[in-house]
Parts: C-alpha cells; sequence; structure tokens
C-alpha cells in the first residue's frame, strides 16, 4: 500500500501485531461515584435496522481482538483553535469508551498537547464516513497541512517522533509506518502497520531519548504486550458474568453517543451478546476458567517488570509503555473488576503515580 521507502533508522525493523480493539473507564475508583464502563469499539458496518443495532453494539464491541471495553475517564474538552499559530492542531475521532482512544488520550494529556473531540455514534458512525479507514481512533493532524493518522500506536509513535525531531514533517513521519494488507486467524483481511512500535529518530536524538537500547528494546516489548496480551483479558473479565455485563453496558449507554430507543435496546441486548461473547474470547484465549487470574497474573508481570526501584517503567517519568498499559487498565475504573485487581494485586501505588503525572502535566 505504500512505496515510500523506509528511513534508514539506527536500529529500526520490522514490527508485527494482530489487531485488538477495547473500551476505557475513567478513574473514580477512590472517592468518586463509581460509573460503570465498558463499551464500544471499532467495527464494520451492518444493515439497517435492528440488526444493525446488534450487530454494531455487540459483536463490533469485539473488533478483530474480540471486545471493546469501555472506561470512563477524565475528558477534557482541548480547543485547537487556541493554539498558537503553527501549532501541532489535533483532532480526535473516538468512542469515548474505546480503550485505544483512552490510549491516545493519555499520550496527548500526558504530553500536553491541545485537541478537540468528536465523540462518534458506535452505530451509525457518520462522523467518519469521510474515512475509508472505519474504525477508531482516527486522529486529523494539521502542522501546516491537513493529514489522518490511523490506528493507535502509530498516532502515538509519529507525533513521539515529530515532537522530538522536527527534521522532517509529520507527513513524511507518517509514511514510514506503512499499512500492510494481512489475515487473522479468523481468515479476516485486516490492515496492520509496519514499525508502528518504534520512533523515527536519528542516531543523535535516539541516544538521547534511549541511552541504552536496552531501554528503547523494553519500551517496544511492554507496548507490544499491552495490545497484544493485556487487551484480550479486559472483555472476559468485565463481562465474566450477567450482572457485570450489564453494568457494563449500563455506563456504555450513558457515556456513550446513542439514542434513546437505541441506549435501550443496546443496554440489554449488548449485555446479554457481550456475557456470550466473552465466553468465546476466554476460549480462544485459554484462559482460566476464573478469568480474574490472569488478569492478576498480568498485572503483577507488569509491575514486577516495572521493579522496585523505578516510579515508572522509563524512570522518573512514564514512558510510551507506562502509558499505553495504563490507558488500557483504565477502561476497567468502577467496574468490579477493576476494584478485584486493586484488592489482589500490587497494581495500586503505580497506578496513582500514573494518575497524577497525567493530572499535572496535561494542565
Amino acid at each position: 500500500l505504500s512505496s515510500r521507502p523506509q528511513p534508514k533508522m539506527a536500529g529500526v525493523g520490522r514490527v508485527w501485531r494482530v489487531g485488538a480493539l477495547l473500551l476505557l473507564p475513567p478513574p473514580a475508583w477512590r472517592l468518586r461515584a463509581p460509573g460503570r464502563a465498558f463499551g464500544a469499539a471499532a467495527g464494520r458496518g451492518g444493515s439497517n435496522g435492528s440488526g444493525r443495532l446488534v450487530l454494531g453494539v455487540a459483536f463490533a464491541l469485539g473488533g478483530s481482538a474480540g471486545l471493546c471495553l469501555a472506561a470512563r475517564q477524565r475528558l477534557r474538552e482541548h480547543s485547537a483553535a487556541e493554539l498558537p499559530a503553527g501549532s501541532l492542531q489535533l483532532t480526535l475521532y473516538q468512542y469515548k469508551t474505546c480503550p485505544f482512544c483512552s490510549k491516545v488520550r493519555a499520550f496527548l494529556d500526558y504530553h500536553g498537547l491541545p485537541y478537540e473531540i468528536v465523540e462518534v455514534n458506535p452505530i451509525m458512525r457518520k462522523e467518519i464516513k469521510f474515512s475509508s479507514y472505519r474504525k477508531v481512533p482516527i486522529l486529523l493532524a494539521n502542522a501546516g497541512s491537513p493529514l489522518q493518522l490511523n490506528d493507535s500506536s502509530v498516532i502515538i509513535s509519529a507525533i513521539k517522533t515529530y515532537l522530538i525531531s522536527r527534521r522532517n514533517s509529520l507527513e513524511e513521519i507518517v509514511s514510514f509506518y506503512p499499512p500492510i494488507k494481512t489475515m487473522t486467524e479468523q481468515g479476516k483481511e485486516v490492515l496492520e502497520y509496519e514499525n508502528k512500535y518504534w520512533l523515527m529518530l536519528d542516531e543523535k536524538e535516539t541516544k538521547k531519548v534511549y541511552p541504552v537500547k536496552e531501554v528503547r528494546v523494553e519500551e517496544m516489548k511492554w507496548r507490544k504486550w499491552a495490545d497484544d496480551w493485556l487487551v484480550h483479558l479486559i472483555s472476559p473479565n468485565v463481562y465474566r458474568t450477567p450482572k457485570e455485563a450489564l453494568a457494563s453496558f449500563d455506563y456504555i449507554v450513558r457515556e456513550g453517543k446513542f439514542g434513546t430507543l437505541e441506549g435501550l435496546f443496546a443496554k440489554y441486548v449488548g449485555a446479554v451478546a457481550m456475557f456470550f461473547v466473552s465466553k468465546r474470547l476466554k476460549k480462544r484465549h485459554q484462559l482460566r476458567d476464573d478469568v480474574r487470574e490472569d488478569l492478576y497474573e498480568a498485572v503483577n508481570e507488569w509491575v514486577k517488570a516495572v521493579g522496585k526501584n523505578r516510579l515508572f517503567m522509563g524512570g522518573n517519568q512514564p514512558n510510551l509503555a507506562d502509558l499505553a498499559v495504563y490507558g488500557v487498565l483504565r477502561v476497567m475504573e468502577g467496574l468490579e473488576a477493576f476494584d478485584d485487581m486493586m484488592a489482589h494485586t500490587n497494581i495500586q501505588p503505580w497506578y496513582q503515580r500514573m494518575e497524577e503525572v497525567i493530572q499535572k502535566t496535561g494542565v
């Protein structure tokens, strides 16, 4: 799909990932009233009427990875119009409850980048009919000329590269992440992106950001882990029981862009559908009978990787892996699965530090 040559960057190679979709929640887990979350994700269009609504709300929630989770979060509305002349102007097309959208918001907020938000109706998706991509997140960026960026990891890597190195235009940087058609295990054709976990920096820039090679390798490894493994644990845990599934969809409907009748239908039909879909996902990813155990193990694996001598994997400040893991986990805020995770793992200190640092840097 792209014949442009790849840049000669220090240590650049190919990175592959199987696509995945989820949803995200809010930071109300300590003092605020719990906002039950989980919900919409990217999916393909369907027919009109109730059939489209069921498929759009339930199975589109799964997307190529299986399921989207709604995450309730502090969503600051940023106005690109307030940016100084010549600044990077950004518009994020999203589902508020999509985890991959949450990853992008966490990245933008941490770096203090103003952006406008366009909430997409998860059924009709009229807001993104201008794009053939048909998924969220989509980021429209203007750094002198308009440009569309797709895929959460590509968006983050490309914008981070642009912030560090102004040698290349944003358009040229995005060309370093060419889309490739590939097939899933189920035989579905999907678009993947080469180099999506790489920052396209020259040797001098690379050494400044990654003093030793191991730092870069570690960051890329855990960004990929968040997309390829951690996200697959969310849906089976959030829709684990009929009660949890209904609580999740209650939040999705309240926070998403649904009409009144759409919302009522989506809440009850979607909850039932996703309860059964979560069982299939559990089998597909070979999870234990008690899916909480897989969640606890993964979270503690992350905490162990960060270690006791670092505030974050990035050291004194979060790196892209910290932001990715945080973005995925906050999808569960306000839900039973999130409370259980906080009570039965060692994640809480790191998670609180992430919340605090994003609040401070995002002001």
